[in-house]
């Protein structure tokens, strides 16, 4: 564990030191950040802004806007450590330098999920933690509820992670993924929603066939303590399995690489 560890400073050290050389980036990036939160806030501005609208699905203005921390929480993480190393799957194995990462003494999965972060869209992260707390402020919030929508979150992120890797995957038979990750994202966009404001038949496919509703619906409301036992056990199990499923799709996808340089 110590040598992951290790590892993984040595990582975060290299990126940092490559990526702060063009400071400049980081005003762009800032730039996308403040916009791509200006336009979900945009939308529950419009849904509630209508007259008397006063709550959505059964959510009120700060539920929602709890939702939407969580989403924006979750485009920073994935924006820096799960996309900036997914993207790179596909090239090294369109390039054969994949063998080098499945020849290193480490675990390949552990290399190809760690290798690059992108700290230029930190601010991400801290937006979608100030949208969660401000939303919090106005609601009757308890710290074990703070500390299950935490918990719960961490099962949030492992099944994000399990949906790119997956997705990701498939590049050692089909080179070019960026379409299907493209297409995630555009179902992803759903979450910055309460899943309980759609119709039925998209609650549905939101919950058990794109599980989005555990990524960012779950946690809020186990903040607020609305959460239902039910949906509480199925988020962790969901993840596991997901996790499960995805390092045997992972091994079965190495143990049929064939190096672009054989």
């Amino acid at each position: 564990m110590s040598r992951y560890l290790r590892l993984l400073r040595i990582f975060t050290g290299a990126t940092l030191s490559a990526q702060l050389e063009y400071r400049a980036n980081f005003v762009g990036a800032l730039l996308a950040s403040l916009g791509e939160v200006g336009v979900a806030l945009l939308g529950l501005g419009i849904v509630f802004g209508q007259p008397g609208i006063s709550s959505v699905g059964g959510w009120s203005f700060r539920e929602a806007l709890l939702v939407t921390g969580f989403f924006m929480l979750t485009e920073g993480v994935i924006s820096v450590f799960i996309q900036p190393n997914m993207s790179k799957i596909a090239d090294a194995i369109r390039t054969g330098s994949m063998d080098f990462t499945l020849l290193k003494p480490i675990d390949a999965q552990f290399g190809v999920s760690t290798r690059h972060l992108n700290v230029l869209r930190a601010p991400d992260l801290l937006i979608g933690l100030g949208l969660i707390a401000y939303a919090a402020s106005g609601l009757s919030v308890t710290p074990g509820g703070v500390l299950g929508a935490a918990l719960l979150y961490v099962s949030a992120v492992v099944i994000v992670y399990c949906i790119w890797l997956a997705l990701s995957t498939t590049a050692f038979w089909f080179v070019k993924t960026q379409n299907v990750a493209e297409l995630f994202n555009g179902v992803f966009g759903a979450a910055r929603f309460p899943v309980s404001a759609f119709p039925l038949p998209v609650r549905a496919f939101l919950t058990f066939v794109v599980p989005v509703a555990f990524i960012t619906t779950v946690p809020a409301q186990a903040m607020t303590g609305e959460l239902a036992w039910g949906a509480a056990l199925a988020s962790p199990v969901v993840a596991a399995a997901l996790f499960v499923v995805t390092r045997l799709f992972w091994l079965r996808a190495v143990g049929s690489y064939t190096s672009a340089s054989s």
